[in-house]
């Protein structure tokens, strides 16, 4: 009796760490997060080749000391999976004036208007995704690319790899409302849920070449 078997398509995952952050894992238990497993369980039929990470390196704050620290220990972390690939951008920091959105009277009875914040901005990442994403469709490396991200300025990579290298796309979205631009442009389109992100987690201790090292406190 003849059997068939179905090949799996061979996938890239594209990862805007920032995006992915703040959309799904900021104030959470879930930054200790195996992107390999995340990976898996939410593209079961899709031979995942490649996970590309694109982060940027965060300095300590006065409030905030051990931020690097931490980043530097998932970083270690994810250097453990053989799938993943982290790029790196950067941080810029600036002081800027912004309206209050509501005026405050001094004791001198000024008003004030606006206020002077530090303003953080991640550079390079979205710049690397897509580059990233247009040369691997290019090279024929995948012939899925699926991206971690709600961000609509990916739709220009999306629609070229599609329009002229016939290639499928799929967003996994980490927010919590989906982008209509970017969805609109895609073969599927899925949310992170949080039983995929409880469930993708790394064990608490892992081992490298270094030695043993374990998640960061409150993760």
């Amino acid at each position: 009796m003849a059997t068939t078997s179905t090949v799996k398509p061979r996938t890239r995952v594209y990862v805007d760490a920032f995006n992915l952050y703040y959309g799904s894992l900021k104030g959470t238990n879930y930054k200790w997060l195996d992107l390999e497993k995340l990976c898996g369980f939410l593209l079961p039929n899709n031979d995942i080749t490649a996970i590309h990470y694109f982060t940027a390196k965060v300095s300590a704050r006065p409030n905030d000391p051990q931020q690097p620290v931490r980043q530097q220990t998932y970083l270690r972390a994810l250097a453990t999976l053989p799938k993943v690939q982290t790029t790196f951008g950067h941080y810029l920091s600036h002081t800027v004036s912004m309206p209050l959105a509501a005026p405050i009277i001094d004791n001198a009875g000024r008003t004030h208007r606006y206020a002077k914040v530090i303003k953080t901005e991640e550079k390079g990442s979205d710049v690397n995704l897509a580059v990233q994403l247009l040369h691997d469709a290019h090279q024929n490396l995948f012939d899925v690319a699926v991206i971690i991200s709600n961000d609509s300025d990916l739709v220009g990579p999306i629609k070229i790899i599609k329009a002229t290298m016939g290639k499928t796309v799929g967003v996994l979205n980490p927010q919590k409302n989906a982008s209509n631009t970017i969805k609109r442009e895609v073969d599927f389109y899925k949310p992170i849920r949080t039983g995929v992100l409880t469930n993708s987690q790394f064990p608490s201790s892992l081992i490298d070449s270094v030695g043993t090292f374990t998640k960061p406190a409150g993760w």
